[in-house]
């Protein structure tokens, strides 16, 4: 029996990876080394199971578009923004919460 959901790689931009580097040294400074790591590999692991489960996570809600293609996983404090292309799941940025919906909207333009 075929899955009805397909599973689809996934990539993460440069800008993703820029902003984890970031994510990681504020909760070192934060809440040490511990704490950086334990939300470090959370994070990982929501992005390693995208492939297979990406279309459970709702819609961004700053991001609307007829096809649902720009979806969230939210974490703790921050939105993984990615976007469901044709071949691939691009995992564009990560934000914070609280970041402004201009901040959220200019994922859209991240090409990976």
């Amino acid at each position: 029996m075929e899955d009805a959901i397909s599973r689809k790689p996934s990539e993460v931009s440069d800008d993703f990876k820029a902003h984890l580097a970031e994510v990681y040294n504020y909760t070192i400074d934060t809440f040490g080394f511990v704490q950086a790591e334990r939300y470090i590999q959370k994070i990982e692991k929501a992005i390693d199971t995208l492939p297979m489960n990406y279309t459970v996570y709702p819609e961004c809600r700053h991001i609307v578009t007829k096809n649902r293609i720009y979806r969230n996983i939210i974490l703790d404090a921050h939105l993984i923004i990615y976007r469901i292309a044709r071949e691939r799941i691009e995992v564009l940025d990560i934000v914070h919460g609280a970041s402004s919906i201009r901040k959220i909207r200019k994922t859209r333009t991240i090409r990976i």
